[in-house]
């Protein structure tokens, strides 16, 4: 009777290390979102970067690709939570601070580019117009409304998801690139706004997808022993 009672808790903790491990395999312990986030938003960054360097448009805004990167991250959270057998309530906490992010960074997309359009309306329909004034005594300009340095306001939210998750899975790369990106924020209040995108590419980087590369490899050395 001693023997089995012991047997039986051999099991017993055998398999709550077993169901602890397959709950760490999830979309953010593997890597996985940190990667899709890091490459989407990084591409994004950068190729607006050159559109305002090199004066070209693309035939689509690239930012929708950021929304694109949401609906992956969604399904996945489903089909984790549907076949994670050991619960992680912290994950539930982490996929809807990033699921959140990923909306509010469509959101300033369709602010960016809704806001100017309608505001140009208005002053049209008043009767004015925004001049560029030059010191220099060249001729006057008409600009178009513009969202000026909104590209700060998206480095300043990329820190958030980051140091959230590197908080909650005690996980210091992250930490340590949200705590960088803060001061690249703060960097970027002093630039011009098209290199601020530059700094909106390098902060996804180092917020996301190195620490995805570091997620990776932990987890693919991890799991190699049990194939």
């Amino acid at each position: 009777m001693a023997n089995e009672t012991k047997f039986s808790e051999q099991e017993s903790l055998q398999l709550i290390a077993e169901m602890i491990k397959k709950a760490k395999g999830s979309y953010h312990d593997t890597g996985i979102g940190s990667l899709l986030w890091g490459a989407v938003v990084s591409i994004a960054s950068l190729m607006s970067y050159l559109q305002r360097e090199y004066d070209f448009t693309l035939a689509i805004d690239i930012w929708w690709l950021v929304f694109a990167a949401i609906v992956p991250q969604v399904y996945i959270s489903i089909k984790e939570k549907k076949n994670m057998k050991a619960k992680q309530y912290d994950e539930d906490v982490v996929n809807a601070v990033w699921l959140v992010f990923g909306i509010s960074i469509f959101g300033l997309n369709f602010y960016q580019n809704i806001v100017p359009v309608q505001t140009e309306r208005l002053i049209a329909e008043e009767g004015w117009t925004m001049m560029k004034h030059f010191s220099d005594g060249r001729p006057d300009e008409a600009i178009r409304p513009f969202t000026p340095s909104l590209s700060s306001f998206y480095i300043l939210i990329y820190a958030f998801p980051t140091m959230v998750t590197g908080m909650v899975k005690k996980f210091n790369p992250m930490k340590i690139g949200a705590i960088i990106t803060y001061g690249l924020f703060i960097l970027s209040l002093f630039t011009e706004s098209k290199y601020d995108m530059l700094l909106g590419s390098a902060s996804a980087l180092i917020c996301w997808f190195i620490p995805g590369v570091i997620l990776r490899k932990k987890y693919l050395a991890q799991t190699k022993p049990n194939v």
